[in-house]
């Protein structure tokens, strides 16, 4: 039983590996986009060049990204002041929905609204949450498929890696 748990898990883990390594984003420059924001103003991720930039894709149907977005808010809060933003890209067809659940869920990051999926589809986005670290020069360097607990502290110590360069 311990070695069908054990191969299992590393079949997930290849298979995790090997999503992260298809997205074929890391190392290369961040695309550039403008969207709306909860704030009513238009946010471009090139205005952020220099800071260390999570974006993180979700949507209010994602239980997952339900789970993650308070632990962002707490990473955002955290490190914001010494050079982290982050911006957190909706792609429900109704950006109500998504301005009720940043309220419910007390967050403060930038939430950007992409109703039409021009943004997700430039970040080859196929699963929810969707997390892409860019470093300061503006190049992707981290993508993240889904979330489970504890995916977080991997997002520290790539934050912390990233402000320190």
């Amino acid at each position: 039983m311990k070695i069908k748990k054990l191969a299992l898990g590393l079949v997930l883990g290849i298979i995790a590996a090997a999503s992260l390594a298809s997205s074929g984003m890391e190392g290369k420059v961040a695309p550039d986009f403008a969207l709306r924001s909860n704030s009513g103003a238009n946010i471009r991720l090139s205005e952020y060049r220099g800071d260390v930039v999570m974006i993180n894709f979700w949507a209010t149907w994602c239980g997952p990204c339900r789970q993650e977005m308070p632990l962002l808010d707490e990473l955002y809060a955290r490190y914001q002041r010494v050079g982290f933003n982050l911006l957190g890209v909706n792609i429900d067809d109704d950006s109500s929905r998504a301005m009720r659940m940043v309220e419910e869920l007390g967050i403060r990051f930038p939430v950007l609204f992409d109703e039409r999926k021009e943004v997700s589809k430039l970040y080859n986005v196929e699963a929810m949450p969707a997390t892409i670290l860019v470093d300061r020069a503006g190049n992707v360097r981290f993508v993240h498929h889904g979330y489970k607990p504890g995916d977080e502290e991997k997002y520290l110590d790539q934050i912390r890696a990233l402000l320190r360069e």
